[in-house]
C-alpha cells in the first residue's frame, strides 16, 4: 500500500487503492449508513471511512501473514484478492484510464516480494530457535507449536523435510550448542531487518505519496489569482444583521467554518488554466467557456445561504456568504435551451453529478457559477475555481463544486448521483429554524434568559419566529435585519425563565405564509422536519 500510494502521488493521486476503494465505498454505501456517517463523525466522515479502510487491511494482512507461514501461496491468493478490489476500484472512478491501474498492480508486486521475503525470513529464524534434543531427551517432533509458530505438517509440500522445524536432523545445527535453546543471531537479525526494512518503506511510500500529491495542489494558482470586481456588487449591509446576543453565529459565515459535505475523498486540484465548462444536450449550440472567460464576464455578487440536506433538525449543515460568480442564467441562455428541457446535470471533475431544476435557474434569482466566497478566491474545498451556487435549493441538487460540464436534458432522462440512492429529484429548502443558545443541557439563573438563533426560507424570505416553552403559547421573536430573501435570518426572544427543568421549541414563518411544521421527519428523502428543542434547567 506504500508504494501504491507513493506511485499514485507521482502519477493520478485519486488512483491510490486506498482513496479508490474508500470513494467506492462511498458510492455504494447505503443511505441509512451514509446518514449515520454524518450525524456520527460530522465534517470528520471522511477521515473516519479512510481510518476504517487502514483498520480493515491491517486485520486482512494479519490474515494473509498467517496463511503464508503455513502455504506461501495462500497468502499470494490473499495478496491477488486485495489487488483485484484496488483495481476494480481505481479502473472504475469517472475519467478511469488504463494507467491508473498502474499503482495497485506495483503495490501488489512489492506487497508479493515483501511476503516472500518475510515468511521465508521467518521460517529461518523459527528453525533456528528448534533446540536440539538431548541424549536422554526425545525428539520433539512439533516444536513450531510450542514455539507459536505452525505444525511443520503445514509447510510447502516441496519443502525439503531436513529444512522443516522438527524434521529429522542427523545433529544440531552448526554453530549451536545442543539442547540450548539459543537461535543463531544471523537468523533472527535477518527477520528483524526484514521487518524494519519493510515497515519503513510503507511508511516512506505512504508519507511520501501524500506529499507529492498534496505538492500537485493549486494554492499557487489561488495566491497569484485576481477576481475582478462585482459588475453588480452585492446590497450594502443593513444596520442590525447582527444581533448583540453571545453565542449566535455571525450573518457572515467564514470560509473557515463553512461547512463541508461532497463525497471527494481527496479534494481536487483544478488548475485554472485548464478548466473548462461545457454546457451541451438539449441545447441549439454547444457552449464551453475557459476561466480567462469566465472572469471577463458580468459578475455578479450576492449573500446566499447553502444548506444541505443531511442538515438534522437543528442542525450545522448551512452557512451565509457572499458570493461572487457569472449568471448561470444567461450561460445557460447563450447555449439556447430546447423545448422540453427541465433538467441540468452538472458534473464536477471527480464524477459527482447534481440535477438543477432548469426552471429554477432561469426564474430570475442570483444562480451563479461562482468564483468567489466572502470576497476571497473560492477556497479548494469549496469549489475552486468554480462552483454553482443556486438560492433555495439544497447543496445536492444545485450546489456542484469544481463543476466541469452541464448537460441540459430531462429529468426522466438521466438520474443524478443522489437520485438512484434514495433521494429526491427535487430538493427545495423547507423553512426552518435553529435554537444556537442557549445550549441544550445548559442550567441557567431565574430571571431574563436570550433564546436566539437563525431561521431560513431561502427565496422566500422569513417573516416571522415564534417561541414557547413547554408546549405553553407561541410568543414573537425580534427578527435581525436582512439584505434579501436568499439569507438566514437572526432572531432572538427575551425569556423570563423561572426555576425547573424546561423544553424550549421554535417555528419559522416564511413570507408566503407557510409555517414550519411539527410532523417530524428524517433527513431522507428531501430534508428533515419538525420544530427545534432545547432543553435547560434554571436553578
Amino acid at each position: 500500500m506504500g508504494i501504491a500510494q507513493l506511485l499514485a502521488g507521482l502519477t493520478v493521486p485519486a488512483a491510490s487503492p486506498v482513496v479508490a476503494v474508500g470513494e467506492a465505498a462511498i458510492d455504494h454505501t447505503p443511505l441509512a449508513v451514509k446518514n449515520w456517517a454524518i450525524t456520527t463523525f460530522g465534517s470528520g466522515d471522511k477521515t473516519a471511512l479512510l481510518t476504517g479502510v487502514f483498520v480493515v487491511v491491517f486485520v486482512y494482512s494479519l490474515v494473509v501473514g498467517m496463511l503464508a507461514i503455513r502455504r506461501l501461496a495462500l497468502g499470494y491468493a490473499g495478496l491477488a484478492v486485495f489487488a483485484a478490489i484496488g483495481l476494480a476500484a481505481a479502473l472504475t472512478r469517472h475519467d478511469a484510464t488504463a494507467s491508473d491501474a498502474v499503482p495497485t498492480l506495483f503495490g501488489a508486486v512489492a506487497g508479493g516480494l515483501a511476503l516472500t521475503w518475510l515468511v521465508l525470513t521467518a521460517r529461518s529464524a523459527a528453525r533456528d530457535r528448534v533446540p536440539a534434543a538431548g541424549p536422554d531427551e526425545p525428539a520433539e517432533p512439533d516444536l513450531p507449536d510450542r514455539l507459536g509458530w505452525v505444525a511443520a505438517s503445514r509447510y510447502d509440500a516441496d519443502e525439503p523435510a531436513a529444512t522443516r522445524p522438527g524434521g529429522l536432523r542427523a545433529g544440531p545445527p552448526a554453530g549451536r550448542t545442543p539442547g540450548s535453546g539459543l537461535g543463531q543471531p544471523s537468523a533472527r537479525r535477518r527477520f528483524i531487518v526484514a521487518a524494519g526494512v519493510t515497515v519503513a518503506a510503507a511508511a516512506i511510500g505512504e508519507i511520501g505519496g501524500r506529499t507529492l500529491a498534496t505538492s500537485k495542489n493549486v494554492s499557487l494558482a489561488q495566491k497569484s489569482l485576481r477576481i475582478p470586481r462585482a459588475t453588480v456588487p452585492a446590497p450594502p449591509l443593513p444596520p442590525g444583521v447582527n444581533l448583540p446576543v453571545p453565542g449566535i453565529p455571525s450573518f457572515i459565515t467564514p470560509g473557515s467554518s463553512f461547512y463541508r459535505v461532497d463525497t471527494a475523498l481527496l479534494v481536487p486540484q483544478v488548475d485554472p488554466a485548464n478548466w473548462q465548462l461545457r454546457i451541451h444536450g438539449m441545447v441549439d449550440r454547444e457552449v464551453t467557456i475557459t476561466f480567462d472567460q469566465l472572469l471577463r464576464r458580468p459578475l455578479i455578487e450576492d449573500y446566499i445561504t447553502l444548506c444541505c440536506v443531511s442538515n438534522p433538525v437543528g442542525g450545522p449543515y448551512i452557512g451565509n456568504a457572499k458570493w461572487l460568480g457569472a449568471s448561470l442564467a444567461a450561460l445557460i441562455r447563450s447555449a439556447g435551451p430546447r423545448r422540453g428541457a427541465d433538467q441540468l446535470l452538472c458534473t464536477s471533475s471527480d464524477g459527482f453529478t447534481s440535477g438543477t431544476p432548469i426552471s429554477v435557474v432561469l426564474d430570475g434569482r442570483n444562480a451563479l457559477l461562482a468564483v468567489a466566497m466572502n470576497g476571497a478566491v473560492l477556497p479548494t474545498e469549496h469549489g475552486f475555481p468554480a462552483r454553482m451556487v443556486v438560492p433555495g435549493l439544497y447543496g445536492y441538487v444545485s450546489a456542484t463544486k469544481w463543476v466541469v460540464d452541464i448537460e441540459v436534458t430531462t429529468f426522466a432522462a438521466a438520474q443524478a448521483y443522489w437520485v438512484p440512492r434514495g433521494w429526491s429529484q427535487l430538493g427545495p429548502i423547507k423553512t426552518e429554524c435553529r435554537i444556537d443558545v442557549p445550549g441544550s443541557g445548559s442550567t441557567l439563573k431565574p430571571g431574563p434568559v436570550a433564546v436566539a438563533g437563525v431561521a431560513w426560507a431561502q427565496h422566500k424570505g422569513i417573516e416571522a419566529v415564534e417561541v414557547r416553552v413547554d408546549g405553553g403559547p407561541w410568543h414573537q421573536a425580534t427578527l435581525a435585519a436582512v439584505p434579501g430573501i436568499d439569507t438566514w435570518r437572526q432572531w432572538s426572544w427575551q425569556w423570563p425563565a423561572a426555576k425547573g427543568t424546561h423544553t424550549v421549541e421554535a417555528r419559522a414563518t416564511d413570507k408566503t405564509g407557510y409555517t414550519q411544521t411539527s410532523h417530524v421527519q428524517d433527513v431522507a428523502p428531501n430534508g428533515a422536519s419538525g420544530y427545534p428543542s432545547t432543553q435547560v434547567t434554571v436553578s
